[in-house]
C-alpha cells in the first residue's frame, strides 16, 4: 500500500513542488540525491535526501488553517526522532524566490547533522 500511495502523491504534485523537484534534480551533480514523496515512519515527506538525512516540506494553504501547525510540529518531532532534519518552505517562497530556497537547502546540506 505504501508504494501505491507514494506513486499517487508523485502523480498529483502541486506546481510549487514540481518546480522545486526540477531544481533538486540538478543537485545530483553535486552528490545530493533526493526522492519525492518518501515515507518516514507513518508520514510522507515531499522530498528526502537520505544521505544528508534532510527532509524538505513545501507548505500550501492547508498548513495555515486551525490545528495544522500543531499537526506539523508533532509530525516534525516524529521525523526528527528518526534522525532526519526537516526544513519547510511555503508555496509562495518556492514560486517567487527559488534561488533563496535552494540556497537554504544547500546550507542545510552542508551543515553537519547533529
Amino acid at each position: 500500500m505504501t508504494i501505491e500511495r507514494s506513486r499517487q502523491l508523485r502523480k498529483s504534485m502541486p506546481g510549487p513542488e514540481a518546480k522545486l523537484w526540477l531544481a533538486l534534480r540538478e543537485l545530483r551533480e553535486q552528490g545530493h540525491h533526493f526522492r519525492r514523496q518518501a515515507q518516514i515512519g507513518p508520514y510522507y515527506v515531499d522530498f528526502l535526501c537520505h544521505g544528508s538525512k534532510l527532509a524538505i516540506e513545501v507548505d500550501g494553504d492547508t498548513h495555515f488553517v486551525a490545528g495544522a501547525q500543531t499537526y506539523d510540529e508533532r509530525r516534525d518531532r516524529r521525523i526528527s526522532a528518526d534522525g532526519f532534519r526537516v526544513i519547510r518552505f511555503t508555496n509562495t517562497e518556492v514560486m517567487t524566490n527559488l534561488d533563496g530556497v535552494l540556497e537554504a537547502i544547500l546550507s542545510a546540506l552542508a551543515a553537519p547533522h547533529p
